[in-house]
């Protein structure tokens, strides 16, 4: 569909170590991987939180929504509070949470 995706996983560092025996080179064309948390933000429309490694436990909220395009925060492990992210200025949906 056109998606590029910025990933970040402290144990990640490539997608071919991801998913082994995929076929990474058509992958690689919309997935690339970053050194670090914030920089999978810039510019980015949304961002998506998948594990609950301890360094995406306690980010800078001001500095990540001045690199996301917008405060759009998808959090699939419900590490944050949704009135507190409300308060912080994002549109935070929890998995299986209301949205805030």
């Amino acid at each position: 569909m056109g998606a590029k995706v910025q990933a970040h996983d402290p144990q990640v560092q490539s997608l071919a170590q991801l998913m082994p025996g995929e076929n990474t080179v058509r992958l690689a064309r919309s997935v690339s991987f970053v050194n670090d948390p914030m920089a999978a933000c810039e510019g980015a429309d949304a961002l998506v939180i998948a594990t609950e490694w301890k360094a995406y436990r306690s980010p800078d909220f001001a500095a990540m929504r001045k690199l996301l395009k917008a405060p759009v925060l998808f959090d699939g492990r419900n590490l944050f509070d949704p009135a507190e992210m409300r308060r912080l200025g994002f549109h935070y949906q929890g998995v299986g949470r209301r949205s805030a």
